[in-house]
């Protein structure tokens, strides 16, 4: 590997990680790529292979409650950072048992590349990101691909899963009745 291309995927993979963890903190029913959604036996609570709208709510709740440590109806900074922390522990966990093929505890760059979905690599979303093919990702460039990544995922404040419109997504402690 050149070290013009060695460094430049030193600075793409951090950022990728930057970008990639907030969603990924938001877990079940965000999109959080690679955190896994409830299986259908998961929601399916009477075990009859038909979900109902109850069963998929009573879920929903229960994943408030055990979020609501303090039990006061409420989730504060602290519980929905913990809530987070053990979804991203568990999906790190996930991981080291799926891709740790030597067993010694430790991911290495080979172990590490296995995990990279596959999709784009870094040299295509680097060409992605230079609009003007000159070989270097302007600060401009580099802003513009985020916020379009960011659109294409429905991304904060936008009109996606959790910003604003009709939203019918699994928001906790809400009822579409209300």
């Amino acid at each position: 590997m050149s070290t013009k291309k060695a460094l430049m995927l030193s600075v793409l993979i951090p950022v990728g990680l930057a970008l990639a963890l907030p969603v990924a903190a938001m877990g079940p029913g965000g999109r959080g790529g690679d955190m896994e959604r409830p299986s259908f036996t998961e929601l399916d609570a009477d075990g009859n292979g038909e979900l109902t709208l109850e069963e998929m709510l009573a879920h929903r709740d229960a994943r408030f409650a055990e979020a609501d440590t303090d039990g006061d109806g409420s989730l504060s900074r602290d519980e929905m950072i913990a809530a987070a922390m053990g979804r991203v522990e568990e999906s790190i966990d996930r991981r080291f048992e799926r891709f740790d093929d030597n067993e010694d505890g430790l991911l290495s760059a080979n172990e590490l590349d296995d995990m990279r979905p596959r999709g784009p690599g870094p040299e295509r979303l680097f060409s992605r990101m230079d609009e003007d093919g000159d070989g270097v990702v302007s600060a401009e460039e580099f802003e513009t691909a985020a916020a379009n990544m960011m659109q294409r995922r429905g991304g904060m404040g936008g009109q996606g899963r959790h910003g604003g419109g009709e939203g019918h997504g699994w928001r906790w402690g809400q009822s579409d009745e209300g």
